[in-house]
């Protein structure tokens, strides 16, 4: 096993910033660009190591609040992180619990006491960090970006990302800035902190743990370029762009990566975080991205929505890129989702039997599905790698969106 962490280009797109490369971690290395799924609570729902391995998968999302909560860091530690603990022998990348406790300051939750008290608040930021009600029970916990930081070190991630201020949307530019200000503060503790980790006693023989700077700033220019420039100046091992996926139109994400991606260096991994639909995937990585992640995949697929694009479907002037297999056209159909797929579940099983299974609730349904839309956007990105490879990049896309 490696100890370290670094990143090489392989191959750039002439016309555009599409790029090819390998991001060297101690788990194994990751091509890119590609897909990461989404792993909330130490798995990717359905699915075992074993099968993600198989799809494809060489890299996915542990979230740092759900694990901190459930089964809690104490367990993890027990097994040495969260490799040892979920079987997993690849990379994983970690978020620092912003994002989670920001999602809770737009849900509702009372206890059973406080339905007699009066309702608390859910989540209180402050300078030094965040104060929040647990949504499985309403204990009170509080992260801080060295909280958060020595929390991900002891979930063993490979790649860290800094606590920040998820902006929410819509808001203010004068609130915008008083959060990025805030994630930029932020992002020198958790530095600091991440520092102090890797310099304790024995830290220096163990598996290099990365960490990415996160680039806030809304939907306003001159905030997420300020950010780029801010973030970008100090030494991460690569980074995040977020607030990206709180309720912006995909013309508003378009604008924060043309605005922010000229700004970040060329020889360090860029990662945006929660966006990942089919019709997003061209655009974002010919904005330069490297890594992406999506709950888009496994939570359609447990509704019943599957991954094609051998049938045009129009909703909202733009093309659907899945289908919705739990309808009764499908009841008797004998074709696999995708002709030519070679999936596990096209490989064996017809729209009418997986369409039965979700009629029926069982469970094996939500398995395959899940198969599926993993392997159609894996095979996509692949696809997409070996276009940008040969130069023909700009002709994939055409196909592939114009089929």
């Amino acid at each position: 096993m490696i100890q370290t962490f670094s990143f090489e280009i392989t191959a750039k797109d002439k016309k555009t910033k599409a790029r090819t490369g390998v991001i060297h971690t101690p788990h194994g290395d990751i091509e890119t660009p590609t897909f990461v799924p989404v792993g909330t609570q130490a798995s990717v729902k359905t699915l075992s190591p074993l099968e993600l391995d198989e799809l494809g998968v060489r890299l996915f999302f542990v979230n740092t609040y759900h694990t901190y909560l459930r089964p809690g860091l104490d367990v993890i530690k027990k097994f040495g992180g969260l490799h040892q603990f979920m079987g997993w022998n690849g990379p994983i990348i970690t978020d620092s619990g912003g994002f989670q406790v920001f999602s809770l300051g737009r849900k509702k939750f009372v206890t059973k006491n406080e339905k007699e008290e009066g309702e608390a608040a859910l989540v209180s930021i402050g300078e030094d960090g965040v104060v929040f009600q647990s949504h499985w029970d309403g204990s009170k916990h509080e992260f801080t970006p060295e909280k958060s930081m020595q929390y991900e070190w002891a979930l063993g991630s490979d790649i860290h990302i800094a606590f920040d201020d998820c902006t929410p949307y819509p808001v203010t530019p004068q609130d915008a800035k008083k959060s990025m200000e805030r994630t930029h503060r932020w992002a020198v503790r958790s530095l600091e902190e991440h520092g102090k980790l890797k310099a304790e006693d024995g830290r220096q023989n163990k598996p290099y743990q990365a960490l990415y700077g996160s680039i806030q700033g809304s939907v306003y220019e001159d905030l997420r370029k300020e950010s780029a420039k801010f973030i970008t100046s100090l030494p991460f091992d690569g980074f995040a762009i977020g607030g990206v996926a709180v309720g912006e139109t995909k013309k508003e994400m378009a604008n924060v990566l043309e605005w922010v991606m000229p700004i970040l260096p060329d020889e360090k991994p860029r990662h945006l975080l929660g966006v990942g639909e089919i019709d997003d995937i061209f655009e974002l990585i010919s904005c330069g991205v490297d890594t992406f992640d999506c709950v888009q995949a496994t939570r359609l697929g447990r509704m019943g929505r599957v991954f094609t694009n051998s049938e045009l479907r129009i909703q909202n002037s733009e093309k659907e890129f899945n289908i919705d297999i739990t309808k009764r056209e499908y009841a008797g159909d004998m074709r696999p989702i995708e002709e030519g797929c070679g999936c596990y579940t096209c490989q064996h099983f017809s729209r009418s039997y997986l369409r039965h299974l979700f009629h029926v609730r069982e469970l094996l349904g939500y398995r395959l599905a899940t198969i599926h839309n993993i392997y159609f956007i894996n095979h996509l990105v692949s696809q997409i790698r070996a276009s940008i490879k040969e130069g023909t990049f700009a002709e994939f896309r055409t196909h592939f969106t114009n089929p």
